[in-house]
């Protein structure tokens, strides 16, 4: 991380700095304690934003969060939360282990309690920035034709391209998952999966409708491509999808609905605009046929989190199948696809969507 370009944390509409020098890494839970200090660095400017009720006792603010972050804001042996206490002049209730509910914040004085609120969202963000995504937004890509025109695709490319290195039938896409993702979620609880199914719902009614006229988005899936800057050795080869109008309205919906969503805060941002990609080989799935080809690369404090993997030479591929045709498709529904999991059909679980028409 750079010092003049700090990493920022958008929290209740204002944003943050954290400090470079004093941010300590993190390494385990246990050190959660020894984390805690330069993590305060950020939030020493209390937000006026948050709701602060005053009762007879003092005042008091609740925090909503799901109980997997509770053991951050406790700490080993209740330091973290002692030290909150302590530093604020505030009570801080926190539900018991697998105990759904919300964290209360008590003080004597309005200033404490919002510091010490800015502190838990700050600790809440952080850590959930260190939780492996769950789910993510996406079209479904695996229409019969495409699947029948996927499987083509690899049979060529393992016919005429099998010699060239890392080229085996264990890093090509299992074609009932093809898929668009439009952005990769962490949802830790049930109510966070029924906020982002309505944050979609939203999205429908103010723009995708809009958009997309009522009715199903006729794309093509056509081309390849690869991520990197090296074809000689790629991890990642996909297919290009664009409507077949010529039009950019699926780039249009799908920017609009990652910008909505990263608003919400339920989408970490990391790009302005989407990649429209749909995976159909990646060296992830050498060793891991379940991966989805997505990990969280980077901690919070900007540590990289190295995946080890065998690249592959796909410059034969790249010539010979440039422009390979998997079909015609017709996008009608966004799904929040939930990871590692799969339907009776084959393809990723499905905790809910919207339709178009």
């Amino acid at each position: 991380m750079e010092v003049l370009r700090p990493q920022l944390i958008r929290i209740g509409g204002r944003v943050y700095r954290k400090n470079p020098i004093q941010e300590q890494t993190y390494q385990h839970e246990e050190e959660d304690d020894n984390y805690y200090q330069g993590l305060m660095e950020c939030a020493e400017e209390p937000c006026e934003a948050y709701e602060v009720v005053q009762t007879p006792q003092g005042f008091r603010c609740t925090v909503k969060a799901p109980s997997l972050l509770y053991k951050h804001i406790v700490g080993k042996r209740g330091d973290t939360r002692k030290k909150l206490e302590v530093e604020t002049k505030t009570s801080i209730s926190i539900p018991k282990p697998g105990q759904e509910g919300e964290i209360v914040i008590t003080g004597q004085h309005r200033s404490g309690v919002i510091s010490a609120r800015t502190r838990i969202d700050v600790l809440l963000l952080t850590f959930r920035r260190k939780q492996p995504f769950t789910h993510f937004l996406a079209f479904f890509l695996n229409e019969v034709e495409v699947q029948e025109r996927f499987l083509k695709f690899q049979e060529e490319v393992l016919e005429k391209c099998s010699m060239d290195h890392g080229v085996d039938s264990t890093i090509f896409q299992n074609p009932k998952k093809l898929h668009l993702t439009i952005g990769m979620l962490v949802l830790l609880s049930e109510q966070e999966i029924q906020q982002t199914c309505e944050m979609l719902q939203q999205c429908k009614e103010e723009f995708i409708d809009d958009i997309s006229g009522g009715k199903p988005l006729e794309v093509e899936m056509a081309g390849i491509e690869y991520m990197n800057d090296d074809p000689g050795m790629v991890d990642v080869l996909y297919a290009k999808v664009h409507m077949k109008d010529g039009s950019n309205r699926l780039q249009e919906l799908v920017d609009r609905v990652l910008e909505r969503f990263q608003a919400s805060g339920l989408i970490v941002k990391e790009w302005n605009s989407v990649k429209l990609h749909a995976t159909v080989m990646n060296t992830l799935f050498r060793k891991d046929p379940n991966a989805e080809g997505r990990y969280n690369l980077y901690t919070a404090d900007g540590k990289y989190i190295f995946k080890e993997r065998e690249s592959f030479d796909g410059r034969n591929i790249l010539k010979l199948f440039e422009n390979f045709h998997f079909g015609a498709l017709k996008l009608n529904s966004i799904h929040i696809s939930q990871r590692f999991t799969v339907d009776s059909f084959g393809n990723y679980a499905s905790c809910g969507q919207i339709d178009f028409s």
